[in-house]
């Protein structure tokens, strides 16, 4: 269940980042802002459960790399950023070493 949370945690951290693109920082329209701020408490809400039963490090990781893959890959579709082969190539890499993280975890719950 925390892999789960931390994957639905990740994309609604690609939601928000996307978010403050189409509210300018959070300075005009209203209900997009408003969506943006509720997908930001919520990403953060999961992640704080998610990393409950998973090693912070790894759950970080993680969430930080599906919200960065999806909003590169966002950017390129929604507003027409640059798709070269290097940048494509180190989005890539992310998504490999998201998929390494998980499958490198071990089961444990870490104690402090």
């Amino acid at each position: 269940m925390a892999w789960i949370l931390l994957i639905i945690s990740g994309f609604l951290e690609t939601a928000w980042a996307i978010g403050f693109k189409y509210t300018d920082g959070l300075n005009r329209h209203l209900w997009p802002s408003i969506g943006t701020i509720v997908a930001l408490v919520a990403s953060m809400a999961m992640l704080l459960v998610a990393q409950r039963d998973l090693p912070i490090g790894t759950a970080y990781a993680v969430w930080v790399g599906i919200g960065a893959l999806g909003t590169v890959i966002l950017g390129i579709v929604l507003f027409n950023e640059p798709a070269n082969f290097s940048r494509l190539f180190f989005v890539g890499l992310l998504l490999v070493a998201i998929i390494g993280l998980k499958l490198t975890h071990y089961d444990a719950v870490v104690e402090p």
